[in-house]
């Protein structure tokens, strides 16, 4: 991304060390995410050997993809406690936590309603991690992120970066409307193309992200993403506004203009 800079493998940047995990697919044979226990297991140990803190879960819920929250905390308990058998138990260091994330669909106002949701609990909020298609706007998108905060949560826009659609003014609009945003780590090295880790860079650079995350869906992409190389200059700001290895990294963060950013 930087002229003359250097980089260097994502497994050897720290980047995870310490990190909390947003957003994954993780939990298996649930969406179009990792397909077995095994597989998950295997994600985990090399999570943990990355040194990753916590890891959220939060697989689709969306009209084509109808999880419930029973389902999901069921298979989620299989993952925590026992599968087929005793070796199969997750038994590692990393904090597993369950959530999910909602296409805003009507299957979402549905739920939203009524209540059903699965959230995620960090520094006193309780966020939503919601994504639209990635070319089109949902149909009012405005009202719905309202209706969110009315109930108590905050809204918590997955990879904004990945929004076709979506500018300078559009991501401004949607800061003012205190909706957070979660980057996923995997656009800063071009894993989704050089236009998306563009605007991962620049929205890195204007102090727009809140919170962290890999979206992994495999094993195997996980790993090779594990071998892409970061550019350095992408690492150092990843840690300013995100120190690695501290407990407190991300409690209570909101967003707010830095002398480098954007005005929007």
């Amino acid at each position: 991304m930087w002229p003359f800079s250097k980089s260097q493998p994502v497994a050897a940047s720290g980047i995870l060390c310490e990190m909390t995990d947003y957003h994954s697919h993780i939990l298996p044979g649930v969406d179009d995410g990792v397909k077995t226990m095994n597989e998950s297991l295997q994600i985990l140990a090399e999570m943990k050997h990355q040194g990753v803190r916590k890891v959220w879960f939060t697989p689709h819920i969306m009209e084509d993809i109808p999880n419930t929250n029973a389902g999901l905390r069921e298979r989620f308990q299989e993952l925590k406690e026992k599968f087929r058998k005793p070796e199969d138990a997750y038994c590692g260091t990393v904090e597993l936590n369950l959530a999910a994330e909602y296409m805003m669909d009507n299957l979402f106002a549905e739920r939203l309603e009524a209540d059903d949701l699965l959230p995620i609990y960090e520094g006193g909020y309780r966020y939503l991690l919601v994504e639209t298609t990635g070319f089109t706007p949902p149909m009012n998108l405005l009202p719905v992120l309202k209706r969110m905060q009315t109930k108590g949560y905050r809204p918590l826009l997955a990879h904004p970066e990945r929004y076709l659609y979506m500018g300078t003014s559009y991501y401004c609009m949607l800061k003012q409307e205190q909706v957070a945003f979660q980057l996923n780590l995997p656009s800063l090295t071009g894993a989704y193309g050089t236009y998306i880790q563009k605007k991962a860079v620049s929205l890195l650079k204007a102090g727009m992200y809140d919170l962290t995350g890999t979206d992994t869906h495999s094993s195997k992409h996980f790993k090779e993403w594990l071998g892409t190389r970061i550019d350095s200059r992408d690492r150092d700001m990843l840690w300013a506004h995100f120190p690695a290895c501290r407990e407190h990294r991300l409690k209570g963060r909101q967003w707010a203009p830095t002398s480098s950013s954007r005005r929007c």
